[in-house]
């Protein structure tokens, strides 16, 4: 089958060959919840809006990267929809020439209010944030009595006629046992794909400990024990998640071993930050500076340049010479999921 797009002529290869055309694009720090494991409970301090790169900022960045062969751009934040005019600004995205794949990572609570505008604007894909369907440790866990907001959400994004929406599960140890087969039972029976993620040392009480990690193989053992063994679904080696069939073949489900079995090697995403730093890593230590060159009149080849650094920079695994975790200075809510 014929790619939907010609070779490009300079693709973004790091040292290792990987060919990165994926870009997490966070649009805000903000949140409108307090989950622990993402910002800090007390003396959080949000960028100013002048330091919070703008829609024409971020279209112009992402213009420039569509030229290197970035084919797939995620609206990430902190919560983007806490960020007013992002219908606009999805609208600005779905028109750039060689962005096939548009999405969105969201907590769910204003989803309810837009997902038929960011359907029509030209979002395709949603990923939906819910680590739990009990009413009190959502509470307790998030900060807020907002489980009823996320589940409407999600009913309004499946109304709307998403091409794919999944649902995300972090998963922590004595945390999340108890949860992981109604969360599955929730998604299958509506026909949309769950994931367990490994719980990674990006909390924001940076408290992070090894054991807290309950991992894909624990998670896929508690499946099996109510739905019976799970068939894997082969891929293209790409994907971050492991997918899996349940035994009927009604509905798929995924783990992303980040801590037990990483997926480094053929890693292909660039992350930009609210505050415009270019991230080649979700463990990157530092970042490029991207905010300066789009205010400092860099033409667009400047921008290019600095993004191929970027590239060429990556390290081979967890942001750090030997792949050991090389804890980031930002949190979670400051990086972009």
């Amino acid at each position: 089958m014929l790619s939907p797009h010609p070779p490009t002529p300079n693709p973004l290869v790091d040292r290792l060959g990987r060919v990165h055309t994926d870009l997490r694009v966070s649009v805000t720090d903000r949140c409108n919840l307090r989950c622990f494991y993402c910002m800090p409970g007390e003396g959080v301090e949000f960028r100013s809006h002048q330091e919070v790169l703008r829609y024409e900022e971020i279209e112009r960045f992402v213009r420039v990267v569509a030229r290197l062969g970035i084919r797939k751009v995620r609206l990430t934040g902190g919560e983007p929809l806490v960020r007013k005019g992002m219908v606009g600004l999805v609208e600005m995205l779905a028109r750039i020439p060689g962005i096939d794949d548009l999405a969105m990572t969201t907590n769910g609570i204003l989803l309810a209010q837009h997902a038929e505008e960011l359907k029509a604007a030209g979002l395709m894909r949603l990923n939906v944030s819910i680590d739990t369907l009990d009413p009190e440790k959502f509470r307790r866990a998030t900060g807020r009595d907002a489980l009823g907001d996320v589940l409407a959400g999600i009913a309004a994004a499946r109304q709307a006629g998403f091409r794919q929406i999944k649902l995300n599960a972090l998963a922590i140890r004595g945390r999340s046992e108890e949860d992981v087969v109604p969360l599955a039972r929730f998604a299958r029976d509506r026909g949309l794909t769950l994931r367990f993620i490994e719980f990674m040392p990006l909390d924001g009480c940076r408290q992070w400990q090894p054991g807290q990690v309950l991992s894909a193989a624990e998670i896929l053992d508690l499946l099996a024990s109510e739905f019976g063994p799970l068939e894997p679904v082969s891929d293209d080696g790409s994907a971050a998640a492991r997918e899996y069939c349940f035994p009927d073949g009604a509905g798929r489900i995924g783990v992303v071993p980040s801590v037990s079995r990483p997926f480094c090697d053929r890693c292909n995403r660039l992350r930009l930050t609210s505050d415009g730093r270019l991230r080649n890593c979700l463990f990157a230590v530092e970042g490029t500076e991207v905010r300066e060159l789009l205010r400092g009149g860099a033409s667009d080849e400047q921008i290019a340049e600095a993004v191929r650094e970027t590239v060429r920079q990556k390290f081979p695994a967890r942001g750090s010479p030997d792949a050991s975790f090389a804890r980031p200075k930002r949190t979670m809510h400051e990086i972009g999921g």
